[in-house]
């Protein structure tokens, strides 16, 4: 097996933090008990009960990298002695108010001059939704008409965005834009074409995500590179699988449309694998990070970079995986010198809950590779 457990050092790791993982992955994997465990945080946090030093020793410290910067440094040095780098994530969700969206973008300001220090953070990354209010995208999405209020709003949203894109261009360190959720899609793409047709005419410094569990993101993808060429721009492109499948089906089947998700697994298999494909058949126009947890679609993006003479470490291509995920992959990559890079999230405990419960929802729901990492660690085990 190519990504086997073999080039995983876990020289900071006991055997007892070991039977920790294993045990979280068990409970990761039982839908029941993750809903009946968000219940009881809930009922827990509302109680004032001391809740949450138990969730930082557990599933936070699986998934974040710390509560600050300075605290995610220890994490981002560990990974760096494995040829792995970091992409931080201020992983604060949820927030519906100025105060804290421009936290936010004060946040993702000093990421940026903490990647100009630091070699081992090739991006920054961020969610529109952290610096502007869901419902206003949501608005503009549908295409309805703005309140004079509203449009200050998406003004200062659109000053935030030439604000952080002009530092990250200065900084020559690329930016990420995540996707989110289908319904505030369409305004998030069209923002961030026009950031990367500003931007990326010659270098890549905005890249936008392509979520393939999407039906029609294949298509859009070819479209977009077409756009790409006319306007002459480079494009950047996050290629994932997707983060909000069991939301997209259920808001679908209760407001009666059909649902932009793929029905099939191996449908989204075979888009996202035709995607790496055409990205890496076209890369003289693109750069690329490919976020995957998929061993197959990684082999293949790997023998596709062989096939096209490209190196391990070209830098127009970098592998992506979530910090306590997938670890067989991004040490093989490490140790053949792809470009590979943990996404580390980090904020306050309690601030990052909303995305802590999202990660728990999404492992219980792809229970596959949930009983991977639970297969994983037990030969980890065996050996140790």
């Amino acid at each position: 097996m190519i990504f086997s457990n073999k080039y995983i050092k876990y020289t900071s790791k006991s055997k007892y933090e070991l039977y920790t993982t294993l045990i979280l992955f068990k409970i990761l994997s039982n839908k029941n008990i993750v809903q009946l465990g968000k219940k009881l945080l809930q009922i827990g946090l509302k109680l004032n009960l001391p809740i949450l030093s138990l969730i930082k020793k557990t599933v936070f410290r699986q998934f974040c990298g710390g509560e600050d910067i300075i605290e995610s440094n220890q994490k981002i040095a560990e990974l760096g002695k494995y040829n792995i780098q970091t992409i931080l994530d201020y992983s604060v969700e949820g927030k519906n108010d100025d105060i804290s969206f421009n936290h936010t973008y004060n946040e993702i300001l000093k990421n940026l001059e903490e990647a100009q220090k630091n070699n081992l953070i090739p991006f920054c990354v961020f969610k529109i939704t952290g610096i502007a209010r869901f419902s206003l995208l949501k608005k503009i999405n549908a295409n309805e008409a703005l309140s004079e209020a509203e449009k200050v709003e998406f003004k200062t949203l659109i000053n935030r965005l030439e604000i952080i894109c002009k530092k990250a261009k200065n900084n020559n360190t690329p930016i990420l834009i995540d996707a989110e959720e289908s319904w505030i899609q369409n305004i998030i793409d069209e923002l961030a074409t026009n950031l990367m047709a500003t931007y990326n005419k010659d270098t890549v410094i905005i890249y936008n995500t392509i979520q393939l569990y999407r039906s029609d993101k294949l298509e859009y993808l070819k479209r977009l590179h077409q756009t790409a060429k006319q306007q002459r721009f480079k494009l950047g492109l996050k290629i994932v699988r997707g983060a909000y499948m069991e939301k997209e089906r259920e808001r679908a089947k209760r407001k009666k449309y059909q649902s932009p998700i793929h029905t099939t697994k191996i449908n989204c298999d075979q888009d996202y694998n035709a995607a790496s494909k055409y990205c890496i058949q076209n890369i003289k126009d693109m750069q690329l990070c490919f976020g995957t947890h998929n061993e197959k679609s990684t082999e293949i993006i790997i023998t596709l970079m062989k096939q096209e003479g490209l190196s391990n470490n070209d830098t127009r291509i970098y592998f992506s995986q979530l910090l306590g995920m997938s670890d067989n992959i991004s040490f093989y990559l490490g140790h053949f010198n792809y470009n590979v890079a943990k996404y580390v999230p980090y904020g306050p405990v309690k601030e990052v809950l909303p995305y802590l419960i999202r990660r728990a929802e999404e492992n219980s729901a792809i229970t596959g590779q949930t009983n991977r990492e639970i297969i994983r660690i037990k030969e980890l085990l065996k050996a140790f």
